[in-house]
């Protein structure tokens, strides 16, 4: 009975190098820095807040570590398949594009959630570092988002409700121009 148990669990072994512990540190930064972003956007009352931006960049990162392991993922034991980790990260970028489309709503001349759709794309990009164990290249991507997101919407806002103040009404009455 021993035999078979060890054999079952064997089945279930990592197939690659990655020990787990350093899995759970990349997936915890990604969730962090995801979270992060996601925090702004909740901040500001987006849809998609701080779960969706810590949940794509934490899936972003479990691909990217599933891309690393393939490379070492044997079909036929001694021999390497042929893979390319690229593929799935690609599908990474082109699945995060869909759901931040999908934040992006059209109402006449009106666009909303474009900057929520982006940083969500961006999330994907920040989970791919961290998956990949590029953490100085995620930490710097969030610092740089988080200063386009909160110092520029500093700068923007005070001078778009100027501009969208309202005029006060002329004092000719309309159709005696």
């Amino acid at each position: 009975m021993d035999a078979i148990t060890d054999e079952l669990l064997r089945a279930f072994d990592p197939v690659g190098a990655l020990p787990l512990q350093v899995a759970a540190i990349r997936l915890a930064a990604a969730m962090l820095l995801g979270g992060i972003i996601g925090w702004e956007r909740e901040v500001h009352s987006r849809a998609a807040g701080l779960r969706t931006h810590m949940m794509i960049s934490l899936a972003a990162a479990v691909f990217a570590i599933l891309a690393m392991e393939l490379v070492h993922f044997e079909a036929v034991p001694g021999q390497q398949m042929r893979v390319d980790p690229l593929r799935l990260i690609e599908a990474v970028t082109s699945g995060v594009a869909f759901l931040a489309a999908g934040s992006i709503v059209v109402s006449g001349v009106s666009v909303r959630g474009i900057t929520t759709g982006a940083s969500m794309w961006l999330c994907g990009a920040i989970g791919l570092a961290c998956g990949m164990g590029d953490l100085s290249l995620a930490l710097l991507t969030t610092a740089l988002a988080m200063t386009v997101l909160w110092l520029i919407h500093r700068l923007i806002s005070p001078m778009a409700h100027k501009l969208k103040k309202p005029q006060p009404p002329s004092s000719t009455p309309p159709g005696d121009s």
